[in-house]
């Protein structure tokens, strides 16, 4: 971008703003902005930690399903750990929602309910990094904090041309997106610049025609928009394996555990499993006659790839969980609460047990 283009850049990106922003349930509008309504900062925070790792179109359901259940951050800090994590239960991540309950007893006991105003204040918040922090500082409190997500490094990396490849590339990206970020409405730009990468500047096929920035666009100029952000080739995930055991008692309970805090899924109800490795050994819960059901569940994580052989049995109401674990009954088990892998497990399972 040339010299002094910063501020043209900046009214640009802004008239499209206040002309095409998209409706989200979390966000105050520039209209409604403009007429003096300020944003919940409970609202913002939630929804950006909802969204970390996630789509807008996965998140708009539970953010509802939140707000209903615990409309301010008093609301959620007195909620049971149980509640949130089933009603997380879908987004992921699963280590957010543990946080999202510290933080907002946190906010609710040291900070009399109201959220910090300044992002170096945020970040002292339990599971609130730098993105986080400038969001909601950001977009509820109109500091100039620079926004950087992963629409926003799309849109960087393009307009400056940026040749590094990703992640390498992720501090230079700041630092240009720092030199964007406006004193004026500091809020509505970096949910412009969102909207931005979301609608126009997408990872395939940008539709520059309809950019508000696309005179200032250096990868566009010299033909590049369609393969930038570069990106480091991706080493080949890991392989891990294990079993899942689904027992359902004759009386129609179901066996389910709480897994630990901490790892994976932690804190998640779900079916009993062996240690997930290279080679597993097999390690029912109780003593039963398991069956292991055809097929496989796969799920990618993060680091690596996960697949489970399922076994499944029907023991005798007379049947006591191990330690750690319950039987839980037909009326009350409810799948939904369980973490996408263990809605794979349950489905396959199914299967195999007899219909009741």
């Amino acid at each position: 971008m040339r010299d002094g283009a910063g501020a043209d850049f900046g009214a640009a990106l802004l008239g499209w703003y206040d002309r095409q922003a998209r409706v989200l349930p979390w966000r105050v509008g520039p209209a409604a902005r403009k007429a003096g309504v300020r944003p919940d900062p409970y609202r913002v925070w939630l929804s950006e930690v909802m969204l970390q790792q996630t789509t807008v179109a996965a998140v708009q359901g539970h953010f509802a399903r939140f707000i209903a259940a615990w409309p301010s951050v008093e609301a959620l800090a007195a909620a049971p750990e149980a509640e949130v994590m089933a009603a997380w239960a879908g987004l992921g991540y699963y280590a957010r929602a543990r946080n999202l309950l510290v933080c907002a007893r946190e906010v609710t006991t040291q900070h009399r309910g109201s959220f910090p105003a300044t992002a170096a204040a945020l970040r002292a918040l339990p599971g609130v990094g730098p993105y986080t922090a400038a969001a909601i500082a950001a977009i509820a409190s109109d500091e100039p904090a620079t926004v950087v997500d992963a629409n926003v490094e799309r849109v960087v990396a393009r307009i400056f041309a940026v040749q590094t490849p990703m992640p390498a590339a992720k501090r230079q990206l700041v630092q240009l997106a720092e030199g964007l970020t406006p004193a004026n409405r500091p809020g509505d730009h970096a949910q412009a610049m969102m909207d931005l990468g979301a609608t126009c500047c997408t990872p395939r096929a940008p539709a520059c025609a309809d950019c508000p920035v696309s005179s200032h666009c250096a990868a566009r100029a010299a033909g590049l928009q369609e393969v930038l952000p570069r990106r480091a080739a991706k080493a080949a995930k890991p392989q891990r394996r294990g079993f899942a055991y689904v027992a359902r008692r004759r009386d129609g309970a179901w066996l389910l555990e709480v897994r630990p805090p901490r790892g994976l899924l932690g804190g998640m109800l779900g079916w009993p499993g062996s240690a997930w490795g290279e080679d597993p050994v097999a390690a029912p819960p109780i003593s039963a006659k398991w069956r292991e059901v055809p097929g496989e569940v796969r799920h990618t994580f993060t680091h690596f790839l996960l697949s489970l052989r399922v076994l499944v049995a029907e023991p005798p109401e007379t049947t006591e969980p191990p330690e750690g674990s319950a039987f839980t009954s037909a009326a009350s088990f409810n799948p939904a609460a369980l973490p996408t892998l263990m809605r794979k497990i349950l489905q396959i399972a199914q299967t195999g047990l007899s219909k009741r």
